[in-house]
């Protein structure tokens, strides 16, 4: 169990988990309590759908618990991963390596009740992540941010560490465990430690520096998307909580005008955004069933249609925002932050039988998606955006695919000092897309999809998210931070035997290959940067011919 302390000035926050279960499934299975285990991720499965395994997995509610479980299994030599109830990194980072590992199960304190606990004291977590199911030790771990051009300290939760105690390895002198306070100032090692992909150890106690309450005014705009890569950066410049909502193939984008206003402007707005809420099983089950048929039928227009119903029902509903917490009449919405920041009702479902779950509760037939995200530095933003365009306009319908998903959000990063954070300032993208159910067929419009995201990591040198994304998207990415080896000699410091380390994590820290899986169709799953047509889809007439890699300049297509 992870204890939370919130400190700023001479107010201590204890924040405890909460004991109620919320309603997704516990991702760890084991067959005979706590032995023969499997975990996933919260969508039931890994980019390579791999099953990950491991010989147990331990419960530890106390700091002394957590300890002892460190100790035994750096004892025994024993590969080890910290999860949580919630696992929303899409990547295999809570999978141990090899099948005698262990699991660590913590039921983690949230956003959620970092943001409440807080709000009860008067204090606010700057910028924050969306949705609130995820975990302290999940953000840290992954880097979750929020977005903001104006927080020169930094727009993730990360930045605004002030202090950890991490339980790490430790020789057998240090009785097999070693328990690790950081704090800023004292040592730099706390920048590896602020996003660790959770190789360094088990974060048991953070304390952030906070901000007196506040409130915002909020308004949603569209436009049209002509001027769009002109726009973005300056957009970000105006107002602090700004990001864009860009729908390519409707040629339009919803600007987020969000900012803070006096606390006593009148107000008691409340963001209970529609994506997260809690959806009748029945209409997810259909609303997949008509994708399955879109995508297995090649319908390029019915699929633009649905998108476009989808997204212009969002927008008359205001994504779910409303003026007094119950009803939306007019912009601007004006609301205290903790009530803005993020949301994740469908967390509150009642257990009815998962007659009502979240969209993408794997347990149902529900939304089943790959997600790529990357940030471009502000330099490269806008050749960028022109790129993209430039590829839609040789079919409009190419991005249909993603407006059921919300279009392609953009948010704004700034600089971290964290060693794995964000390098520079910049726009950060994030698609969410259909993925089928069947590994080998291919997706409508994939080859759009794929040179986005080839073109946004190679061609332009995108940063990955560290909790989303294929493996193709973290393919030379550790050559792109510049403290990269310093975050390695850290790691190797508190964990020279690459315990808390996989196979995975070290191909995505550059220490060993194979992070690229080639075989056949390992296009399609985003497992290889294609080579060959048989890595992608034999007949369809896409992807890059033998040879030419998409690196460095437009190889695959004559734009």
């Amino acid at each position: 169990m992870i204890f939370i302390a919130v400190v700023i000035a001479s107010s201590l926050i204890i924040i405890s988990p909460s004991t109620c279960i919320p309603p997704p499934e516990d991702p760890i299975h084991c067959s005979n309590s706590t032995t023969s285990c499997t975990i996933t991720n919260y969508i039931g499965a890994f980019p390579d759908r791999s099953t990950c395994r491991a010989s147990g997995a331990a419960y530890p509610a106390t700091e002394d618990e957590l300890i002892a479980v460190v100790a035994d299994g750096t004892r025994a030599r024993r590969k080890m991963k910290v999860a949580t109830r919630s696992h929303h990194s899409i990547p295999k980072l809570a999978c141990p390596g090899g099948e005698g590992g262990l699991l660590i199960s913590t039921n983690g304190v949230t956003l959620r009740q970092l943001i409440e606990a807080a709000a009860e004291a008067g204090l606010a977590l700057p910028y924050s992540p969306y949705w609130w199911g995820l975990t302290v030790g999940g953000m840290l771990a992954t880097g979750a941010h929020g977005s903001s051009l104006w927080a020169r300290q930094g727009g993730a939760v990360h930045d605004y560490v002030a202090e950890m105690t991490m339980v790490s390895p430790g020789r057998a002198a240090d009785g097999y465990v070693r328990v690790r306070r950081l704090k800023e100032g004292d040592s730099t090692e706390i920048n590896a430690a602020k996003v660790s992909l959770g190789v360094l150890g088990a974060i048991y106690k953070v304390t952030f520096k906070l901000q007196p309450l506040f409130k915002r005014s909020l308004t949603y705009m569209q436009k049209d998307d002509k001027e769009l890569g002109d726009e973005a950066i300056a957009f970000g410049s105006k107002h602090e909580f700004a990001d864009l909502s860009w729908f390519p193939s409707q040629g339009k984008v919803i600007y987020r005008i969000d900012d803070r206003v006096p606390s006593n402007a009148v107000g008691n707005g409340i963001y209970d955004f529609i994506g997260f809420r809690a959806t009748l099983s029945s209409a997810l089950a259909i609303i997949r069933s008509v994708e399955d048929i879109q995508e297995s039928t090649k319908d390029a227009d019915a699929r633009c249609l649905s998108g476009k119903l989808l997204s212009s029902a969002l927008d008359s509903a205001a994504f779910g925002l409303t003026n007094d917490g119950l009803t939306f009449t007019a912009y601007p919405v004006i609301g205290y932050h903790n009530h803005l920041q993020a949301s994740g009702s469908c967390l509150d479902s009642a257990s009815d039988g998962l007659i009502t779950a979240c969209p993408w509760d794997s347990r149902i037939k529900a939304q089943f998606f790959h997600q790529t995200s990357f940030s471009i530095a502000l330099s490269d933003a806008k050749d960028f955006i022109h790129d993209v365009q430039t590829l839609v306009a040789l079919d409009p319908r190419s991005l249909c695919v993603i407006d059921q998903y919300n279009g392609i959000l953009i948010r704004y990063v700034t600089a971290s000092n964290a060693y794995l954070g964000k390098q520079e300032d910049g726009l950060d993208f994030d698609l969410t897309y259909y993925r089928s159910k069947d590994p080998a067929m291919p997706r409508l419009f994939e080859d759009v999809l794929e040179e986005i995201e080839q073109m946004a990591v190679f061609k332009y040198g995108g940063l990955p998210h560290w909790g989303k994304n294929r493996n193709v998207a973290f393919e030379g990415a550790m050559r792109k931070y510049k403290q990269g080896e310093e975050f390695v000699r850290v790691k190797e410091e508190y964990d020279p035997l690459g315990l808390f380390s996989s196979d995975w994590t070290d191909q995505v820290l550059g220490l060993r290959g194979g992070l690229m899986i080639v075989r056949d169709g390992c296009g399609l799953e985003g497992l290889c940067v294609c080579l060959e047509d048989r890595h992608c889809a034999p007949g369809e007439g896409f992807f890059c011919r033998p040879g030419k890699v998409y690196k460095n300049a437009r190889v695959c297509r004559n734009i």
